[in-house]
């Protein structure tokens, strides 16, 4: 039994403020992820195959709001079982997580060792804090 590492995985983050989808996409790919990231959370929907480890998702954005991407993505038979996880400054981020089917959240702003941490329990099963 081979050991994954952290260049075998992927994640896709979602989040229309470029200041946040470019801090995340550099921190996850120094720590040696695969990331795609993208201001149009729908681009996910374009994937047919080598689909995402992880889902990074903003509910709040301009052109798509994540809780109707999160739910478009739990009703498709391919994509429903990859992680999705918010992150927001939405106060019922909690809530919504659970309504939704995500994994977890994160509430915005977050500190980023805290992200990085939460991203490697989720994708290596570890028990989370």
């Amino acid at each position: 039994m081979s050991i994954a590492t952290n260049a075998e995985k992927k994640i896709f983050i979602a989040d229309d403020d470029a200041d946040i989808l470019s801090i995340l996409q550099l921190m996850l790919q120094t720590k040696g992820y695969t990331v795609h990231a993208t201001p149009n959370a729908n681009d996910i929907f374009d994937y047919d195959h080598d689909f995402p480890d992880l889902i990074l998702l903003d509910i709040w954005m301009t052109e798509v709001d994540g809780r109707e991407v999160c739910a478009r993505l739990k009703e498709n038979d391919l994509m429903k079982n990859i992680p999705v996880v918010f992150i927001s400054a939405n106060s019922g981020i909690k809530e919504i997580t659970t309504q939704y089917h995500a994994q977890d959240c994160i509430p915005k702003p977050f500190e980023m060792l805290y992200l990085l941490n939460k991203v490697h329990n989720i994708l290596f099963n570890s028990i989370s804090e």
